[in-house]
């Protein structure tokens, strides 16, 4: 019987003083981590003696032993005292040496076997990251006394841990230090050296099977063995172990399946040489060639059987024990390694029994399991031959593969979605059209990388080989084939498309089929063949809504042709363009302008009566390059341009207005060649227009009233659309749109009458007039006359917007905000950049009433309607599409004034308005005021800051004063509770970094402690602050603050408060109480205020304990008012890190301290917090803060 470790015996371990038995039967010690004993050397120097003429037989000056790393050993070998290392040491130094390592071992193992297998023992623990002891026993009986032995258990007293257990005919005791639980052992250490261990371990495995696989591999003792190890280690609570002994047993599978390989080839070899034989001599029946064949086939078939039943002994004592393991790196090991056997030696592992965990492990939560999986399965279903074996696997698990398209891992979705595409190119019947339906809609997702695999799927699906081809004519040319196959392709797009129902996202589709169809995309000579073909043609049979779906898709093309897979909301990694690419794309850009010059003003003709079509086809002219070398074509230039014109005198579509605005823009640029043609023209079309303005309004606007009838004012309406559309894009500066349009709204402000559409549209252009001006203004101010006339246009048209603000539409109003909003930031912005050596804009400051008037608009407008934010999905007023239009435009809003804020036209504090809705209002607009804090914190840190104080405040003086008033809390008013998880919000913008944030954080405190005290005068009726309960909101700021820094504010509030009133215990005091928890980091003193906290109503005092409370500290003067509390001097907070020497700073080292006080005429009490950097999680001693009273 094997006695078990006493304490004494494994405390020995410990003291590293462990001798070895003489006299007990087979006992051998290992050491396997970097511990160097004398006593141990010299146990172990007659054994290690007897093996080392073997191992030096090849191995020159190395010899490898079960020493220490690095320990020297000294041996009567024939070359001489040389160096011990060890197969760990070995391994790490690189594959170079890694076969005659192998061999060497082998002819040692050879030699004396049980040394030999020792040796690879201690190195499968040593790969583990164990600095411990192996100790190995003779096993001399099978009885299950000894079984039970087998154990795992942990010795506290002497800090070890020991695992004790069969390795046949060994009985193995591993004893390891507590510490080897920390994670880090060579497997997942970081760093290029073990990530090459990582292979280097390996490749060792594979080695050592292959050199093994002639000779001891099948002497029934070295692979017992090391499949009893990496079994019992592999099922091991230390995750070292059970890491470490599963990648060696799942490598060790893998090369034996190799060995098979082998085997099955000798076998299938013997079998052929046999039939030969047995040709040859099939008139002799005793042949003794043919009888050594038979002998040798048998030989290598049980050699096979022997090896598929060492397989299958480590898959079930693996395997089907790991591949459920908690650590993910093994499940997906497991999985992966699966892979490979299916792959590799497809008659044993190819089948439904061991397919099912592949087909399991696709449910794993883990994504990296998920993708192994996949990545597996992608091997397999790209092998024709092992397509047969998979039918049961389809069945089972496709619904789950077709789910995994929308894994929320992207590298999963798309790797399943290439593995579908793999399965549909080989079986047809597997994927359902319902399936592949909603497989492509995939071509619509934000990840690119996944919309193309998708795209790809589509294209082999319905595009490359169309059902419905036409009938070629005999002796038809190859062009006319190519045109008509192109023709079919794009028409079952056009069905596809049409039958998705997600329309306004052409450009999404074109861009996941251009890596795929880029070839069909960029046949603009076919696409626009098929629109302009004759209707009386035979093919001609595309509807007015197909034909609008080719133009979409033809511009679409050619922006992607040129731009490349730049989209909105499409995420795509950062390419660098290679040299061909460039060329590419550059050619691409070369034909287009050369075929759209000449084939766009007979497509304009053609559906100029067409809004939607005509507003698609103007925007190509802003994707053509005027220089490329195909671009001079003056007469198809000057068509372009006459046809455009022509559209802009039929049409007064926004779409068709911007678009053409854009284009001329691109054709007008002064450095392009065309410019000498395309700017004359683009001149008189707004000269035209200007001149047909002033006559109009001429006729309309008499004795200060609009007079125009109806044809009239649409008239005015029409050409007014047109020059503002114009005047977005350009600058109309010189053709004096503000002196024409600036009357309609004076018209509008003195008399009204004017019609809303008209006065919206003339709001924008008297905007873009001024932010023109303002644009210009280095090159238009010459003189201050002229800057004082800008000025009295800015004032005006703000001043015309103020009262527009109170206009009875709504379009009005929010267009006269959007105007205030874009000019105050654009003059804003002027002054920033203004070069003081020339004349610039002068300053405008808007008024108060100004001011008051847009915080109200915003507060009317976009913070409304609480029960609609938060249940509008429910709601059946407005559809999806109006809901979603309103949402937008009142984020516009938003923005506009937040950027007021922002850029400093407006003072920081009246941001505190906004911020009092980030919670009520966070799904809608928490992005915008998250964004806006930010800034303003980047700008003033202090200043905002104070705006956070100021509105926390406000929320909790309106709530104290609903509660006071004894009426239930309006829907306007916050509770308490969010109140609170306001403040919390507000703290967790203030991030990790404290040290960034100790002045802001620090001038949060104090304001709420002067807030809550300052004034404060204590009666009998009143015992405590009427705003005590503030503190709870303020202590959520408390876990932002740095250790040092809340002993300082905690002496600030004993300035006003007494030690008598913080220990008290009474329940109008329980806000203190939990605030000076929070300032001191104990809980337990503020568990009595927990019901308080979650109370969302403000409690009072009870009248039984006013007698009983404890005095503030406070002064009263003559007038009854009170006066700052006795003037603190200066604190200093002084940092000593522990465990040093000395580490006091010096006052030429230390950074100047910044001086945070109360705004109070008395000398007034400071917080001072020092600028030392400090670290967040620096454990600092009560003693390190000293305080100057």
């Amino acid at each position: 019987m094997i006695a078990e470790p006493t304490v004494t015996s494994r405390s020995s371990v410990q003291n590293e003083n462990l001798a070895v038995d003489a006299n007990s039967s087979g006992a051998v010690n290992h050491t396997v981590g970097g511990a160097r004993n004398e006593n141990r050397q010299k146990s172990l120097r007659g054994k290690r003696r007897a093996r080392g003429g073997s191992e030096n037989a090849k191995r020159r000056h190395t010899k490898v032993t079960n020493g220490s790393l690095g320990r020297a050993q000294n041996g009567h070998l024939k070359h001489g005292d040389i160096e011990a290392v060890t197969l760990f040491e070995v391994v790490t130094m690189g594959r170079s040496a890694m076969q005659a390592v192998v061999d060497d071992w082998i002819e040692a193992y050879i030699t004396d076997r049980d040394s030999g297998l020792l040796d690879l023992i201690s190195f499968f623990i040593q790969c583990s990251g164990c600095k411990g002891l192996v100790t190995a026993e003779m096993f001399q009986s099978r009885q299950d006394d000894v079984m039970r032995k087998m154990v795992e258990e942990l010795d506290e007293g002497s800090g070890l841990q020991y695992k004790k257990f069969l390795a046949f005919p060994w009985i193995l005791t591993v004893t390891w230090p507590m510490d080897m639980d920390s994670g880090e052992y060579p497997l997942t250490m970081s760093g290029p050296y073990w990530r090459r261990f990582r292979g280097e371990f390996c490749e060792f495995v594979s080695v050592l099977v292959t050199q093994c696989q002639y000779n001891v591999i099948f002497d029934s003792y070295l692979m017992d063995t090391l499949i009893s190890l990496l079994t019992e280690l592999s099922d091991s609570r230390v995750r070292a172990f059970r890491h470490t002994c599963t990648l060696a047993a799942m490598k060790l599978l893998s090369s034996l399946i190799g060995v098979a390989l082998s085997l099955s080839v000798s076998i299938e070899n013997s079998q052929r040489l046999g039939e030969v034989e047995r040709t040859k001599t099939s008139g002799r029946r005793n042949s003794p060639r043919l009888e050594r064949i038979h002998r040798k086939t048998t030989e290598l078939q049980d050699r096979r059987v022997e090896i598929e039943n060492m397989m299958d002994a480590i898959f079930k004592g693996v395997f089907l024990k790991r591949y459920r393991d908690v650590l993910p790196e093994i499940r997906s090991m497991c999985m992966e390694e699966l892979a490979v056997w299916m792959k590799l030696y497809s008659p044993v592992f190819l089948t439904d029994s061991y397919l099912k965990y592949m087909g399991w492990m696709m449910h794993d939560k883990l994504p990296d399991v998920r993708l192994k999986c996949v990545l597996g399965l992608q091997g397999l279903y790209g092998d024709p031959l092992l397509l047969p074996k998979l039918d049961l696997f389809n069945s089972r698990f496709k619904d789950r593969m077709i789910s995994m398209t929308l894994d929320k891992d992207h590298e999963v979705a798309v790797q399943t979605l290439r593995l579908l595409t793999l399965i549909s190119q080989s079986a047809d019947d597997v994927i359902y059209p319902e399936d592949y339906k909603q497989l492509f809609q995939l071509v619509y997702s934000s990840h690119r990388p996944l919309a193309t695999t998708a795209g790809e799927l589509l294209y082999t699906r319905l595009l490359s080989s169309p059902t419905q081809t036409p009938d070629l004519r005999e002796g038809a040319s190859e062009q006319d084939t190519h045109t008509q196959l192109t023709t079919a392709r794009v028409r079952a797009l056009l069905h596809f498309y049409q039958d998705s129902e997600l329309h306004q996202h052409v450009v999404y589709l074109v861009d996941s089929l251009w890596d795929c169809a880029g070839a069909m995309l960029k046949d603009w000579p076919s696409l626009t063949s098929l629109l302009l073909q004759d209707p009386s043609t035979q093919d001609a049979d595309l509807s007015a809504g197909e034909q609008s779906l080719v133009v979409e898709l033809l511009v679409a093309s050619v922006r992607q042709a040129v731009e490349g897979p730049l989209l909105a909301g499409r995420s795509t990694c950062k390419k660098v363009v290679s040299a061909r690419e460039k060329k590419s794309q550059v050619d691409d850009c070369g034909r287009l302008t050369e075929h759209f010059l000449k084939v766009l003003p007979q497509l304009l003709i053609k559906y100029s009566g067409s809004p939607e079509t005509v507003a698609s086809l103007l925007k190509i002219p802003q994707y053509l390059h005027p220089d490329s070398p195909n671009a001079e074509f003056p007469q198809a230039l000057s068509g372009l341009l006459a046809e455009m014109g022509a559209v802009l005198e039929l049409h007064t579509d926004p779409a068709v207005l911007e678009a053409a605005a854009c284009s001329y823009l691109s054709l007008c640029g002064e450095e392009t060649a065309w410019y000498p043609l395309a700017r004359p023209v683009r001149d008189a079309v707004v000269q035209c227009w200007a001149d047909r303005l002033a006559a109009l309004l001429g006729e309309a606007l008499q004795e200060g009233n609009f007079t125009a009838d109806e044809e009239k004012t649409g008239e005015i309406l029409s050409t007014l659309k047109k020059l503002t559309a114009f005047h977005n894009a350009q600058d109309l500066s010189r053709w004096g749109l503000y002196e024409q349009v600036f009357p309609l709204l004076s018209v509008e402000i003195m008399h009204g009458g004017l019609p809303t559409q008209l006065t919206v549209e003339a709001l924008q252009c008297v905007c873009y007039s001024v932010l023109w001006n303002l644009n210009t203004s280095r090159e238009t101010l010459t003189s201050r006359e002229k800057a004082v006339a800008q000025r009295s246009q800015m004032r005006a048209l703000c001043e015309k917007c103020l009262r527009c603000l109170s206009h009875n539409d709504q379009s009005v109003k929010e267009q006269a905000f959007l105007s205030l909003c874009d000019v105050l930031t654009a003059h804003n912005y002027q002054l920033q950049v203004w070069d003081p050596s020339s004349y610039g804009p002068l300053l405008y400051t808007p008024d108060p009433k100004l001011q008051r008037a847009l915080l109200a608009f915003i507060l009317e407008h976009v913070f409304t309607g609480a029960e609609y934010d938060s249940h509008s999905r429910g709601s059946d007023v407005k559809s999806g599409e109006g809901r979603l239009e309103e949402l937008h435009r009142r984020r516009s809003l938003l923005a506009g004034y937040c950027k007021l804020i922002v850029h400093g036209v407006l003072e920081m504090s009246m941001a505190a308005d906004l911020f009092k809705y980030y919670m009520k209002y966070y799904n809608n607009f928490g992005d915008i005021i998250k964004e806006t804090l930010s800034r303003t914190r980047q700008m003033d840190k202090i200043e905002s800051a104070r705006t956070l104080v100021l509105c926390l405040q406000q929320l909790f003086l309106r709530l104290k004063q609903e509660q006071d008033s004894g009426v239930t809390c309006s829907s306007g008013v916050q509770t308490f509770s969010s109140i609170k998880e306001l403040a919390r919000r507000f703290s967790l913008t203030f991030g990790w970094d404290q040290t960034k944030s100790r002045e802001s954080l620090a001038l949060i405190h104090r304001d709420g402690i002067e807030f809550v005290f300052q004034g404060f005068v204590q009666r009998a009726e009143k015992p405590s602050p009427p705003y005590l309960s503030y503190l709870t909101i303020l202590s959520e700021f408390s876990s932002k603050l740095l250790r040092p820094d809340k002993k300082i504010v905690y002496s600030y509030l004993q300035r006003y408060v007494s030690e008598q009133t913080i220990s008290n215990r009474e329940e109008c005091w329980l806000p203190l109480i939990y605030y000076r928890a929070s300032l001191l980091a104990t809980g337990a003193e503020g568990e009595d205020a927990v019901s308080f906290i979650s109370s969302d109503t403000l409690k009072q005092q009870s009248p039984a304990n006013r007698s009983h409370s404890p005095s503030v500290r406070h002064s009263p003067t003559a007038d009854g008012d009170m006066r700052s509390p006795s003037a603190l001097t200066s604190t200093e907070t002084k940092v000593r890190r522990p465990h040093k020497a000395s580490s006091s700073t010096s006052p030429e080292d230390r950074k100047p301290e910044v001086e945070l006080g109360p705004n109070v005429r008395e000398p007034p009490p400071t917080i001072v917090i020092s600028e030392e950097p400090l670290h967040a999680n620096e454990e600092l001693d009560v003693d390190t803060v000293e305080v100057d009273l």
